[in-house]
């Protein structure tokens, strides 16, 4: 897979923090993220809040506009809540525009690093509003207003259709990620094959009950490292990009500081064959 020099290893993840969304993204900045990924989806992000936090840290001088990477979605009407950043009525393409722009405005600048198709319109397969949708962000793309593209909440066969349709292929692809499906091992796999960064979300919370095995509290004791440590250096060995939602300031330097020391081959292959 290319290796892209810009890229954080590991994002700040800023859904479902509503009131406390510009403190805790500032909080992060602060602890060292430099990847923040957020939606312009008031239904659970409140991007405003986010772009507020990264205008300040870049007026105060902790972070420069060149040192982040900041990552939105577009959301079609279907993932929507009534507080719409786009003309429901409008077509697709114009409310990716709209989208995005409003994003920009969030973020007082004039571009942005990824924009990511926050999951297909259908729960199988791809409808012609994804294919629009997608067109809509290779231009945005093609006019160098944003420089990468991913996806998110897709499939193995989704995933498949959408390389098959895109003239500017996804860098990204965003999922849940579940220990017991081998952490999304045959999407990650498609993933190698097409140069597509595998973001991973959920890494703690959806596999509450698997991280609670014997062998992975034996393997936290052994090392001396938190489950979490664990969790998210794992990520990064087998090539994902792990994004983190934590809202605890010392949560968010172990995290990072798990990035430091890579695991031992074995404890990797064990935590590979968790569940999946």
């Amino acid at each position: 897979m290319t290796v892209d020099p810009l890229l954080p290893s590991i994002l700040y993840g800023t859904a479902w923090k509503e009131e406390r969304t510009e403190a805790l993204t500032t909080l992060a900045l602060e602890a060292g993220f430099r990847g923040i990924d957020t939606a312009n989806q008031r239904k659970h992000y409140v991007e405003e809040a986010v772009g507020k936090a990264v205008q300040a840290s870049i007026r105060a001088g902790r972070v420069t506009r060149d040192e982040l990477f900041l990552q939105t979605k577009f959301t079609h009407v279907g993932g929507q809540d009534r507080r719409l950043p786009y003309d429901p009525k409008a077509p697709v393409a114009t409310q990716v525009r709209q989208s995005f722009d409003s994003s920009l405005a969030h973020f007082a600048t004039d571009r942005l690093d990824s924009l990511v198709l926050h999951g297909p319109s259908l729960r199988e397969g791809l409808a012609p509003a994804d294919v629009e949708a997608w067109r809509a962000m290779e231009a945005l793309a093609i006019e160098g207003r944003v420089r990468l593209l991913g996806v998110s909440n897709c499939d193995l066969p989704q995933l498949r259709a959408l390389l098959k349709v895109a003239k500017v292929r996804p860098r990204f692809l965003q999922n849940r990620c579940y220990a017991r499906t081998g952490w999304d091992r045959d999407v990650r796999r498609l993933c190698v094959e097409h140069d597509v960064v595998y973001q991973a979300f959920s890494l703690l919370t959806a596999n509450r009950g698997d991280l609670d095995q014997d062998v992975v509290r034996r393997l936290s004791a052994d090392t001396g490292r938190s489950v979490a440590s664990l969790v998210f250096r794992f990520a990064v060995d087998v090539g994902m990009l792990p994004l983190t939602g934590t809202s605890s300031v010392a949560h968010m330097r172990e995290d990072l500081g798990a990035l430091d020391v890579p695991l031992d081959r074995r404890h990797v292959a064990l935590l590979e064959a968790l569940a999946g």
